[in-house]
């Protein structure tokens, strides 16, 4: 089983890559959907229809199968090496995946608001929520890539750090935006 190891290692990354595709994108079309939402008639009902159509195809063809083989790979992994669940920051990354898993099903439940036109959320809340998927990915990257060597209060540090930047980035975003609404 082991000479298999890095093909299903392969498949793996490349299934966490298209989820994370999915995972960064979907918000985005909700946050379309949202300014959609506040455009006249018959403007709205053709982007809305539109938007729902590129976010159902998006969802269930791309984010949703990526997710189950990620995970499906994931797990095989762990069958190959099971010792890899007595090392603490195996522990740790799957925190991160569980959180990526509720994150994912929280996705979920917002997609089927927005395919009914129930949207009560404002495009600066889906702007925030969309980096739930960026510090996710950023601390399960540096867990895995530097495993022992992990040093937890620069990772922690880190993490609030890149959570303050990007938090930072939206609201100048919002303020450019505000400034020139094609932007």
């Amino acid at each position: 089983m082991t000479e298999y190891y890095n093909y299903i290692k392969s498949l793996h990354l490349i299934f966490v890559i298209t989820w994370f595709a999915g995972l960064f994108y979907i918000p985005r079309l909700f946050i379309y959907h949202i300014e959609a939402n506040r455009k006249p008639s018959p403007e709205k009902e053709i982007l809305s229809k539109q938007l729902k159509l590129m976010t159902k195809r998006l969802w269930f063809i791309i984010t949703w199968p990526s997710a189950i083989l990620a995970t499906f790979f994931a797990i095989w992994l762990l069958v190959i090496y099971p010792g890899w669940l007595t090392q603490p920051w195996m522990h740790v990354k799957l925190v991160f995946v569980v959180l990526l898993i509720i994150y994912h099903l929280k996705n979920h439940q917002i997609f089927k608001k927005f395919q009914r036109d129930d949207i009560d959320y404002t495009s600066n809340y889906m702007r925030i929520w969309n980096e739930g998927a960026t510090l996710i990915l950023f601390a399960i990257v540096f867990l895995v890539i530097l495993k022992h060597s992990f040093n937890w209060i620069f990772g922690v540090v880190g993490i609030i750090v890149l959570g303050i930047l990007l938090m930072l980035g939206i609201k100048l975003y919002k303020r450019i935006r505000n400034k020139n609404p094609e932007a």
